[in-house]
């Protein structure tokens, strides 16, 4: 049956958008998808399995050393791994995958698998699949909708590491737990360490008081478990039992110092404790009050067969091969890995280490995370909840209703589908006239372009390069942001993303969450910026091209350095110093007799701290555009000016200065450009905080893209809307400056 014109139509659309993106994410890409030949006992060349995962360091030599004696196993496939960075993993499969560049296997975590099913990346295994030698719980993870889509092979959790020098017995309930704290707690000294604003370490908790994220298939983070559970984490942090501000790093630091007597942490944590530590490891203790244990969320890790693999057959082979007792094993003793496989578990030589029998016992009272599409983006109202209830913000009940509130409004449906016909019709009319007003210039032209023809031979690689990288990229998000994307589906909405956007359809004008908020907070943050990187900058530069300043090189080296470090090591270590109980500022300021400032708990002192980091990047380059410019500037005109009696302000405001705005413009034009889109100093310094009141445009636009769902059209169309404000304003300041300078 022929699909109706309006239907057909938005498919074509969406088809080749995609592919566009594929086109750009994956050159030269071949079809593997089509079809392959399948396993042969005749064949005289062994087929390949290409095998993806994102393993390092013991993990990964034993899991390749696995796949390395799959041939002995099976002379007929030669098994080719590849290790992906994580932080690009799933993107990256994702993009290839459906191309015919992915793996036939691939080796990842489950959670994904809902999203995953829905847009037919993984296939399924046969209903006879034998998981009897699997745990229970592990198999559960991986299944969706009744099917098993991956073989389990190893799982991670969180469980309590214990410093058995200051805690010889673990406890084994929250009211030993917290019996034990105050005995333990001391000046910089705590008996319970963890990232307790992290709703992933919270989970255990939540879980414990009788919450949790979903009610049935709806998500229900206003459930009264929640809110329980926020309300005793706080009331541990407001006895001064639990550390302020905590990081990953800083409960690392003080459980290797010995001034954490307990940390809770997965087995990552593993390779992060020092030599001299003597710790164990135990489950975490059950909720006393509601005789539950401390479930932490299970991550299972699995083999999954693409479903567009070329060799889905000897795929499968080679996942049951390593879901193996005989391979667990192996991955067990030399990997470390806690491994799915019940006979490898019991076998003395994984039963008897003791890290991996604690994870054993932890696995049992551990909950799957969900594997539906609709987790991810409960993570990011979960943690605003969690750190409102630890700045008193809100009470635990209305942070947990404010949570659910934020979940309805990024969970929304889709805006309604678009006739792409007129757009199209628009495109079309814009490619006309601009072939009308381009082709008869070029055709009275013509003589001059084929006399300098072999110049535009010299500029042809890069103009090519400039469309490849620039504007073709450019035109592909600019197009996405006429598409609504959920669950690997993109749906032509046309101007919907836009009209929601600049009629705050999702948020009132004055929430921090509203783009009209998040542009005048970026118009602020551009501001003082730029007027304080200029106004440092060029009074340095005044003092340093002064002939009497000695060791003028060595202050010009040294006040570079801030321009040279990379502004991500940069923004992490001014992070840690506006720490609100271990931070340098504070420390100065309780010396000098001031109170500690909680920075990141209120937008003035927020904004303040991300200001003060960028300043410190800033400054350098003004200060570098200023001195050039001042050795261009005859030392005679300002002789002149002091001899007609003319002030030092004097000479300043109408010598110097106006022979400066030549260099300045177009650098404070480039300052604040970067400025308008300084991602890094406002996602590391203060994430945002207090309730996304610190966002800029361009870390709202991020947010939208990677936490709440993956709304990558409406992310484009915070991009396409930063493009034009930055736009105006830089044919504003070429109004300005009386020339063109960009």
């Amino acid at each position: 049956m022929n699909a109706p014109p309006r239907a057909s139509l938005s498919r074509a659309v969406q088809g080749l958008l995609l592919a566009v993106i594929g086109i750009l994410l994956l050159p030269g890409g071949a079809a593997r998808a089509q079809g392959s030949p399948s396993l042969d006992a005749s064949a005289s060349t062994p087929i390949e399995v290409t095998v993806w995962h994102a393993y390092r360091g013991e993990e990964r030599a034993a899991v390749e050393a696995a796949l390395a004696a799959y041939s002995s196993v099976d002379p007929r496939v030669r098994v080719v791994p590849l290790a992906i960075p994580y932080e690009g993993y799933f993107s990256k499969l994702e993009a290839a995958a459906p191309r015919g560049n992915g793996p036939d296997l691939f080796l990842a975590a489950h959670e994904r698998i809902g999203a995953w099913q829905g847009t037919g990346l993984v296939a399924p295994f046969p209903a006879d699949q034998d998981t009897s030698d699997l745990h229970p719980t592990t198999v559960q993870a991986m299944t969706w909708q009744g099917q098993l889509h991956g073989l389990p092979l190893a799982y991670k959790c969180l469980a309590l590491f214990v410093n058995t020098a200051l805690v010889p017995s673990p406890p084994r309930t929250t009211d030993e737990l917290v019996a034990m704290l105050p005995g333990l707690t001391g000046p910089d000294r705590y008996g319970l360490a963890y990232v307790h604003t992290d709703a992933y370490f919270h989970a255990p908790w939540m879980h414990g008081f009788g919450g949790g994220v979903f009610q049935g298939d709806a998500v229900a983070l206003d459930q009264a478990g929640n809110a329980e559970a926020m309300a005793w984490v706080v009331d541990l942090q407001d006895r001064g039992l639990l550390p302020e501000e905590p990081t990953s790093a800083l409960v690392t630091e003080l459980f290797n110092q010995g001034r954490a007597a307990m940390v809770i942490s997965g087995p990552w944590f593993l390779g992060e404790v020092s030599d001299p530590v003597a710790y164990r490891v135990a489950p975490l203790p059950m909720v006393s009050t509601t005789g539950r244990p401390a479930a932490p969320y299970l991550t299972v890790d699995g083999a999954f067969v693409s479903a567009y693999a070329a060799h889905p057959d000897p795929a499968r082979a080679v996942a049951r091969y390593l879901a193996s007792p005989e391979v667990a094993l192996r991955r067990a003793v030399e990997g470390r890995q806690a491994v799915s496989s019940l006979s490898a578990a019991a076998d003395p030589a994984v039963a008897q280490d003791p890290v991996l029998s604690a994870f054993r016992a932890q696995l049992d009272a551990a909950v799957p995370m969900p594997n539906r599409p609709e987790m991810q983006a409960t993570w990011e109202p979960q943690a605003r909840a969690l750190r409102r209830v630890t700045r008193h913000a809100l009470s635990p009940q209305a942070a947990a209703r404010a949570a659910q509130q934020e979940y309805d409004i990024v969970a929304r449906p889709s805006p309604p589908k678009a006739d792409p016909r007129p757009y199209l019709a628009v495109v079309g009319l814009a490619l006309v006239g601009a072939l009308g007003w381009f082709g008869p210039r070029a055709w009275a032209a013509r003589a001059d372009i084929r006399q300098h023809a072999h110049a535009y031979l010299y500029v042809a690689p890069a103009a090519l390069a400039m469309l490849a990288l620039v504007v073709v990229p450019f035109v592909v998000g600019a197009a996405v942001s006429l598409f609504s994307h959920r669950e690997g589906t993109f749906t032509f909405v046309g101007l919907a993303n836009f009209l929601d956007i600049l009629l705050a359809r999702d948020w009132p004008v004055t929430s921090p969450l509203s783009f009209w908020f998040t542009l005048v907070v970026t118009v602020l943050w551009t501001v003082a910026n730029v007027f304080l990187h200029v106004a440092i900058g060029l009074s340095l530069a005044m003092v340093l091209r002064e002939p009497w300043l000695r060791l003028r090189g060595v202050y010009r080296v040294l006040l570079i350095l801030p321009w040279a470090v990379p502004n991500y090591i940069t923004a992490l270590i001014w992070k840690g110093m506006f720490h609100r109980q271990f931070g340098a500022i504070n420390g100065f300021l309780e010396w000098a007799g001031f109170g500690a400032v909680s920075w990141f708990s209120q937008f003035s002192t927020a904004f303040a701290a991300n200001l003060a980091t960028n300043t410190w990047l800033g400054f350098p380059f003004m200060m570098v555009v200023t001195l050039g410019a001042l050795q261009s500037i005859p030392r005679d005109l300002e002789q002149a000016a002091e001899v007609d009696g003319a002030s030092a302000w004097q000479r300043f405001r109408h010598v110097t200065l106006p022979l400066l705005k030549p260099a300045l413009l177009p650098a404070v034009i480039l300052g604040s450009v970067w400025t308008f889109n300084m991602f890094n100093i406002i996602y590391l310094v203060s994430g945002g905080e207090p309730d996304g009141s610190t966002e800029i445009l361009i870390s709202e636009a991020y947010r939208w893209a990677f936490t709440r769902g993956h709304r990558y059209g409406y992310a484009s169309a915070y991009a396409v809307l930063i493009f034009f404000v930055l736009l105006g304003y830089s044919r504003l300041m070429n109004r300005v400056a009386g020339q063109k300078v960009l």
